[in-house]
C-alpha cells in the first residue's frame, strides 16, 4: 500500500498532466487531424511543459532557489510557477488557436488561470497542491470534451475520480500536504476549465 501510494504522486505528476490532456483530445475528437499535426502538437506541449520544466528544475537548484524536486517549503514553488506561467502563455500563444482548435487552447487558458491562482496563493504563503490541481483540471476538461462531443466516456470519466482519490490519498499519505490544501487545488483546479468550458461547449 505504501508503494501504491507513493506511486500514485509520480505518475500523475502536474508537469504530465497538460500532456495528458492533449492525449485525451486527440484521442477522443472526432474531427479530422492530420497525424503529423498531431505528432508536431503533442511534441511541442511535451517539450514545453514537461522537458523545459525539469531542465529549468536543475538550473534553479543549482542557483539554491529550490532544494528538491518535491518543492516542500513554499517559498521554493515561486520561480517554478513564474516559469510555467510564461511556458503556458507560449503555448497559448504560439502552439494552439481560439478559433482552430478552440478545446485545446481554452484547456491551456485555463491551465493559465489555475497556475496564475497557485502563484497567487504561494505569494500569500499558501502551499496549495499542484497535483491536485493538475488531475482536477484533467477530469474537469475530459466531461467537458465527452460532453461536447457527444461521447461516452464514462468508464474513463469514472477512473480520473479514482485518480483524483488516489493522488488526494497519496499526498496525505505522505504528509506533503494537508487536507485545506487538497481541496484548495481541487478548486484551483476545476473553476477555471469550467470557467473557459463556456467558450468551446
Amino acid at each position: 500500500m505504501n508503494v501504491f501510494l507513493r506511486l500514485g504522486a509520480y505518475l500523475l505528476h502536474p508537469l504530465l498532466m497538460p500532456v495528458l490532456g492533449t492525449l485525451i483530445y486527440y484521442l477522443i475528437t472526432p474531427r479530422f487531424v492530420e497525424p503529423e499535426i498531431k505528432v508536431t502538437k503533442l511534441f511541442a506541449v511535451a517539450i514545453i511543459t514537461f522537458f523545459i520544466p525539469v531542465i529549468t528544475f536543475f538550473l534553479l537548484r543549482n542557483l539554491r532557489l529550490v532544494e528538491t524536486i518535491h518543492l516542500r517549503d513554499v517559498r521554493e514553488r515561486k520561480f517554478p510557477l513564474m516559469i510555467k506561467c510564461l511556458l503556458i502563455l507560449l503555448i497559448v500563444k504560439l502552439v494552439f488557436h481560439p478559433y482552430e482548435d478552440p478545446e485545446m487552447y481554452y484547456f491551456f487558458v485555463g491551465i493559465l488561470f489555475s497556475t496564475i491562482t497557485s502563484l497567487i496563493l504561494v505569494l500569500l504563503r499558501f502551499k496549495v497542491s499542484l497535483h491536485q490541481v493538475g488531475i482536477a483540471g484533467v477530469t474537469v476538461y475530459l466531461i467537458g470534451l465527452s460532453v461536447h462531443f457527444q461521447v461516452n466516456m464514462l468508464p474513463w470519466i469514472a477512473l480520473f475520480f479514482f485518480f483524483n482519490g488516489w493522488v488526494a490519498s497519496s499526498r496525505l499519505f505522505t504528509r506533503s500536504h494537508t487536507f485545506p490544501e487538497l481541496t484548495m487545488g481541487l478548486l484551483v483546479g476545476v473553476i477555471p476549465q469550467l470557467t473557459v468550458m463556456n467558450m468551446w461547449l
